[in-house]
């Protein structure tokens, strides 16, 4: 597969369909990693997804203050309930994320476009979380509406 090492394939993602209806359902993302670099690619889809009327909150403990929005050192300080773990960080990362996501009470977890901890996932999904894993939040509304 190229991109993947071999144990780091997505054991599987919800159908499209589901997919659809997690952009459509949830609407508060914490976006995990989010950094205030513009070039960077978790910007750039916090961006996007601010645009989109999504609300977006920075999880980094480096920042202060991203898009305009208060930035938390970790999910527990968020002090409102979030939907969607977006996750920025290296795939070993992944497991504490999910932990706090599970703890916080998150609906759903989503690993960016080669992000894979199949492990994790599993730990999500026993915990009743939906999990996408390696997929892009913005690409996916793209290809939903190519009139962006």
């Amino acid at each position: 597969m190229g991109f993947f090492r071999d144990n780091d394939v997505p054991d599987g993602n919800p159908p499209e369909d589901e997919i659809r209806c997690i952009l459509d359902t949830y609407r508060t993302v914490a976006v995990v990693g989010l950094s205030d670099n513009p070039l960077k690619a978790s910007y750039e889809v916090a961006e996007f997804l601010k645009g989109r009327g999504y609300r977006i909150i920075p999880v980094n403990p480096a920042e202060d203050r991203v898009l305009d929005e208060q930035c938390y050192p970790d999910l527990q300080s968020i002090p409102v309930p979030v939907e969607i773990v977006q996750i920025f960080r290296k795939s070993s990362d992944v497991p504490g994320i999910v932990e706090g996501a599970i703890s916080i009470g998150a609906k759903v977890v989503w690993m960016q476009l080669g992000i894979v901890n199949n492990a994790a996932a599993r730990m999500a999904r026993e915990a009743g979380l939906k999990v996408v894993q390696s997929r892009c939040m913005r690409r996916e509304l793209e290809s939903r509406d190519p009139w962006h």
